[in-house]
């Protein structure tokens, strides 16, 4: 289920798939930007989808921006999971469509060309913040020292190829306690999976040579036996709710939790952080990437949109004011971007360049 905030959206026609004429997209968007929201087919407030890691953030940024910009509807921002939400984004463009995706995960190329396809051919990407992948469990609760390769050894379906047979952490490794694996973590649509999977399990995965080599052979089997979860209960998919995650492993002190940092900080009366490779998941060691699950989270926009929905330059601006280290994002538990970051990402909010296959590609 998504979480919403602010009001719902009026009904708009559909737009159709396919990529528009110039003509139809210019009277698109006038017709987007002329009509009031009591009844025609536009609105009158940004429309924004996607992660629920950066929901809370997005959140911040709207209500700051409503109150400072009282001329302008309250942003609508929903979570829907990183995936789900670049699917909506992606769908066309017009009131019935998104303005943005937030995203705990870089776009895909596959995903940049589903937009285009779909008329949606220019969007902007701002990196806002980072964020990290949080391993945890209720305070007082499990201690486990853990690394990419027992992350992968114990949630894998087929390690390294083989039957998944450890049903304790002891029988992943000796050191650890033999209390059963039980992980509730993120769902498929979630970014925090995609980068849960790209971070911890792929590496694990390629500590065994065999594994490594199978990533230049047969790159699909690699992603297969690297990056499926099993789902025999060992891991618990919660959907995009990383708040019932902390309910869960605070109603079961044995069990851990997945979720992104600013939850865990949030939580910290409730839950602990478990270490990485020894290195424990807190703001410093995130901004300063020692800590293996650290990952930049993103928004994507429609610059077509820029001209028609009132207020989304402002909004964009919003997001801008809000990412320092001392600014309200940081409150909730945002890890501030490097200055030369911020730099580079405020002058995007002005210049508003477009995301090209080779800038996927690049990095």
């Amino acid at each position: 289920m998504s979480h919403r905030f602010s009001a719902v959206l009026p009904t708009a026609a559909p737009v159709k798939s396919g990529i528009m004429s110039g003509a139809v997209l210019v009277l698109g968007l006038l017709a987007l930007a002329a009509c009031d929201s009591g009844g025609g087919t536009a609105r009158t407030s940004v429309h924004a989808v996607g992660s629920s890691t950066v929901y809370p953030f997005a959140k911040v940024v709207a209500e700051n921006f409503a109150r400072s910009n009282v001329d302008y509807g309250s942003p609508l921002i929903e979570s829907t999971g990183t995936g789900n939400g670049i699917q909506l984004f992606c769908k066309g463009l017009g009131p019935n469509t998104p303005d943005m995706a937030n995203a705990s995960r870089r776009m895909k190329l596959s995903e940049l060309e589903s937009c285009a396809a779909n008329g949606v051919d220019e969007v902007v990407e701002l990196q806002v913040g980072l964020d990290g992948i949080a391993f945890a469990s209720a305070k007082g609760g499990i201690t486990l020292n853990l690394s990419p390769k027992t992350v992968y050894e114990a949630l894998a379906a087929n390690p390294y190829g083989k039957p998944q047979t450890a049903k304790t952490w002891k029988d992943v490794d000796p050191a650890l306690p033999a209390d059963p694996i039980i992980v509730y973590g993120p769902p498929s649509t979630s970014g925090t999976r995609d980068a849960l999977k790209e971070l911890v399990l792929e590496v694990g995965c390629k500590t065994d040579p065999a594994m490594a080599a199978l990533k230049d052979s047969d790159e699909t089997k690699f992603k297969q036996i690297c990056t499926e979860v099993r789902s025999d209960g060992g891991y618990v998919d919660q959907g995009e709710q990383d708040n019932l995650i902390v309910q869960k492993i605070t109603g079961n002190p044995r069990t851990v939790g997945i979720f992104g940092y600013s939850y865990l900080e949030e939580n910290l009366d409730k839950v602990q952080g478990l270490p990485m490779n020894g290195v424990q998941p807190t703001y410093d060691n995130i901004a300063s990437f020692k800590y293996p699950g650290a990952r930049p989270l993103y928004i994507y926009v429609k610059k077509a949109h820029m001209r028609a929905i009132p207020g989304l330059g402002s909004f964009l601006q919003e997001w801008a004011k809000s990412w320092a280290k001392d600014g309200p994002l940081a409150k909730v538990g945002m890890v501030a971007m490097t200055p030369e970051a911020m730099a580079a990402n405020a002058a995007k909010v002005t210049e508003l360049p477009v995301l090209t296959k080779e800038d996927l590609e690049a990095k």
